[in-house]
C-alpha cells in the first residue's frame, strides 16, 4: 500500500474516533442547558397557609397566606383560600372562598399575602386551607 492511502484511512479513523468522543460531550451539553419547566399545576405545592385567626374586633376570619416561588421565572400566585369549620366537610359541604393575589414574587424569594373571609360564629374554631392555586408568569411584567 502507498503512504497516502494509509494516511487517507488514518484520518478516517480520527474522524470517527473524534466523533464518538465529541458527539456525545455535545449533545450532553445541549441537552443539559436548560431544566425541566414545572407544569402550572405545581404552584398548589408553592403555597401555604401560615396563619388562621379571628379578627377580635370585626369577627371576620383572616388568613396569612406565603408563596414561595420555584418556578424559574417571576411572576404572581393567586391563591383560593376556603374556610371552614372543620378540616375535613362532609360530602357536598364547601366551605367560603376567597381569592387572594400575591404579586411580583421573584425565582426563589417568599412573598406573603391576607385572605379575609366570612364573619364567623364565635364558638366555632375556624379552619383554613387552599383549595386551588395558580401561577401567572405574565403578571411579572405587568405594571
Amino acid at each position: 500500500m502507498s503512504a497516502l492511502k494509509w494516511q487517507g484511512w488514518l484520518v478516517s479513523l480520527v474522524c470517527v474516533a473524534g466523533l464518538l468522543v465529541f458527539a456525545p460531550l455535545g449533545l450532553y451539553v445541549w441537552a443539559g442547558d436548560a431544566p425541566a419547566p414545572r407544569p402550572a399545576s405545581a404552584a398548589a405545592q408553592d403555597v401555604r397557609i401560615t396563619d388562621c385567626r379571628i379578627d377580635p374586633a370585626s369577627r371576620r376570619v383572616t388568613a396569612s397566606v406565603e408563596a414561595v416561588n420555584r418556578f424559574p421565572y417571576g411572576g404572581a400566585y393567586v391563591v383560593t383560600v376556603e374556610f371552614r369549620a372543620q378540616a375535613h366537610p362532609e360530602p357536598g359541604d364547601r366551605g367560603a372562598q376567597v381569592l387572594v393575589k400575591v404579586p411580583g414574587v421573584l425565582p426563589g424569594a417568599t412573598e406573603h399575602g391576607e385572605a379575609v373571609g366570612p364573619v364567623w360564629p364565635p364558638a366555632q374554631v375556624p379552619w383554613c386551607g387552599v383549595a386551588a392555586a395558580e401561577f401567572d408568569p405574565a403578571a411579572a411584567s405587568a405594571p
